[in-house]
This record gives C-alpha cells, structure tokens and sequence, in this order.
C-alpha cells in the first residue's frame, strides 16, 4: 500500500519502547506531516488506521557502523544497496565508515555522502570522516572541517592509528569537539598475517592465529591518552577480555570513553570456523573469540559497560569470499540480520529486557555520535520500525537487498522481524518489501 504525502496514519495498540523517553507501554501512535503527533488530535486530513497490536514500535534504529563502500567500491555495495538494506533491517540512520577509494578525508566527499543518501530517503547517512589523510596514518585530515560538514566522527577503520604521538594528537583535538575519535584497536605487529583467533581452533585448522591481546594492547594505551587528553574515545567492534578491562578502567574514571559490540561476537564463537571448516562467511576483523570471552560480552552489554551495538556491516562481491580462507577478504554484511540477532541473543541468553537492548540500538549510538532526538513525542520526526518480535525466520542471504551475501548466520533460524520501516513519515519498509526509493 503506498503512502500519500497528505495521509495521516493511526498505529492502534503497539507497543512503544522508547529508549529516548525510557518508555515501554502500549497505546496509539499518531503520524503526520512526518512527525509524530499527539494521538488524541483531530487531523485536518484522511486518516489511515493500522493496527498495531501484538508488534513493537521502537525509534531511530541507528546502526554506527556500516561500510557503504561508496565511492570507488561499488561492486561491493553502493548508496541504494546499503540504504534498502538499512531499510529492510529496521534502521533509520547509520553511519559509514571512511574506508573507501577515494578515502572520506575531505569535507566535499562528506556532503557528497550526505547528498546521495538523502537523494534516496530511505535512510539518514552519518558519515564518519578519517582520522588520517588518506589513512596513511601520517597527518591528521581536516576534522574540524569534515565536523562541521556533517560528520559524526572520525576512523581509520581497517588501519588502526598506529602511533601513539598521532593518536595523541587526535584525541586532543576531539577533546574541543562534538564528535569522537573511532578506533579500530588493532597492534598490527602482533595481529600480523592472522586470519582468526589465535587458540585451540586456529591450531587444529593449521590457521595464523590473532592474539587477544593484539586488541587489548592497543586499548589500553588509547585509553590511557583519552586520560592524558580529555579526549573522546570510541572502541570498535569491542572483543577481548583485556579491552573490557580497560574500558572498566576508564568508565571508572569518568572518562570520555564508550564501545560498540557487534551481534557477530556476541552470538558466534571460533568453533564456528570449523563449521563447516573453512567457511570464509566467518572471517572478520577482530576474529570470533572463544565462548568464555563472548560470554563476557554480553555481561557488558547487559550491564552498560559496552554502550552500543554496531553490525561492523561489510559487504562484499562472492568472488572476494569464495577463495581459501588465509586469502578470503575479511567482514560480515549484517545490516539484515542485526536486530533479530539482537533480539535473539540479548532477550534470550543475555536475558536483557526490551527497553534495555533497544537503548544500545537507539539513544546510546545518538549520544555517541553527538546527535539529539525527543523519542515518540509530538513534533520528533517519524523514523521508527515496527517489529513482530515473535516472528521466527530462517536467514536467507539470496533475498537480501544489500549486494553482500556474506553471512555466518545463513541457515540459522532467529526470533523478531521488522514488518514495516518509517522514515520521516514515509514508509520505506512494508511487509518486508522495501517501497520508496529513487533510483540514482
């Protein structure tokens, strides 16, 4: 059913979890003018009633780590792929990475970002400029321009900042802004030519294994120049005992510092390599850890220690996976499969309650990003999804939107699906087929 920009829309009896309010209750949602309106008002235009009842209405799904490869990588994913994706997972922002070809190091590539997405509509874009010009890890780009173009923050995601005095220099820098520095924690030098985690399984598979502590190590000492500097710090893709440590370390201090973990981590161990062996749907970086340390991380999420949850989505073309593991590109797409694993794993074996797993997919991202939403309030803009969390569907990477295929999760069976996608009053998303998209 398509949506004319002069209906109004009536959701009756769905249950809102708003993490921006922390409110979870039932009760009618009102959409207009694509904001959200007080629901006892009289619309001066047709109202189209919708029941709600047995779903859940949850606002600005925000994925902080995407890859959309735009520009230069196309083949991998573009700006319509990566958005119907985000659109299908129940997302109504997510914030791209800076890795591309050329590199986003430039305010002009910032806003280009911006431009091609909202061209679109089916998804708000926060891109994440680099840390580095070019990530040559050499010479800080120009942050304080890219900040006020638009960007959410700053990464050399895939190619860590290596030198203390550069990563330094950095955080003083984010100390006098909105926006965070974004680290992928990484020792290199340590990591070197591992392509999974280093233990039991990289040993029985004849794999180069990647310590845990070629992260820890490296968070450790950021955390300690946040504290020299006043800076803000964001951990990536967070995975190791030792990290979880340090971010301890450094919350206990009131320090300016925050992680993401990714559901990959959460729900897959290193096992999963060797079932079936080889599969290069799980090579990603930093690698799946063993059980005790995936349990650890989802004692964080629950307990807030880890802030948020990112997909760390990376698409890429077959032909890229489809090759011996030690030469198969690293990444999963997971921007299809992010929220019912979340709901899977984080209301299942986390045992974390619905409001609590959606403030890390929510309000926690915003904050990390420095950016300001009311929640279902009258006049909030209209992002939000809508959820039918007993759903049970079984992964199917072939019917996906994004160009990337490459899932550990294909064939498993998970619990809650988006139904439907609202973004700015529009629908985007309905009965799980994307709707409103202007080919560019």
């Amino acid at each position: 059913m398509s949506q004319d920009a002069t209906d109004w829309i009536r959701l009756e009896g769905v249950r809102v979890i708003d993490p921006f309010r922390g409110q979870d209750q039932e009760g009618d949602v009102l959409v207009g003018d694509g904001t959200f309106q007080e629901p006892t008002l009289s619309p001066r235009s047709r109202v189209r009633t919708m029941s709600g009842r047995g779903l859940w209405l949850v606002p600005r799904l925000t994925d902080m780590h995407v890859h959309f490869r735009a520009p230069g990588q196309e083949w991998k994913e573009d700006f319509q792929s990566g958005s119907m994706a985000a659109a299908h997972g129940g997302f109504s922002v997510v914030a791209t990475m800076a890795n591309t070809d050329p590199v986003v190091d430039s305010v002009s590539l910032i806003q280009w970002q911006k431009a091609e997405a909202q061209a679109l509509g089916l998804v708000e874009v926060v891109p994440i400029g680099a840390v580095t010009k070019g990530l040559g890890g050499e010479e800080l780009a120009e942050l304080w321009t890219m900040e006020q173009g638009g960007a959410g923050g700053f990464s050399d995601d895939g190619r860590p900042v290596a030198s203390s005095a550069l990563m330094r220099a950095a955080l003083s820098y984010s100390s006098t802004m909105r926006h965070p520095i974004i680290q992928h924690a990484e020792d290199l030098e340590l990591s070197h030519l591992g392509v999974m985690h280093e233990g039991d399984v990289s040993g029985r598979l004849g794999l180069t294994g990647i310590p845990l502590e070629a992260e820890s190590a490296m968070v450790w000492r950021d955390v300690q120049l946040a504290a020299l500097t006043n800076g803000r710090l964001h951990i990536a893709h967070i995975s190791s005992l030792g990290a979880l440590e340090a971010l301890a370390w450094a919350k206990s201090r009131g320090l300016k510092v925050t992680a993401e973990v990714a559901p990959h981590h959460l729900f897959f161990t290193d096992a999963r390599v060797d079932s079936p062996a080889y599969d290069t749907a799980t090579k990603v970086n930093p690698p799946l850890r063993p059980d005790n340390v995936r349990q650890a991380l989802l004692a964080a999420l629950k307990t807030g220690l880890i802030d948020a949850v990112a997909s760390d989505h990376a698409p890429h073309h077959a032909d890229e996976k489809d090759r011996p593991y030690a030469q198969a590109a690293f990444g999963i797409s997971g921007l299809e499969t992010s929220l019912a694993a979340m709901i899977t794993i984080g209301l299942g074996e986390a045992e974390m309650t619905p409001l609590a797993l959606f403030e890390r997919m929510t309000r926690a991202p915003h904050r990390i990003l420095g950016m300001d939403y009311g929640g279902v309030v009258a006049g909030a803009r209209a992002d939000f999804a809508l959820i039918d969390p007993k759903a049970r569907w079984r992964v199917e990477p072939a019917g996906w939107y994004s160009k990337g295929k490459n899932s550990p999760w294909m064939g498993t069976e998970l619990t809650g699906r988006v139904i439907s996608t609202m973004y700015g009053g529009h629908w985007t998303l309905q009965e799980g087929e994307v709707v409103r998209c202007v080919q560019l």
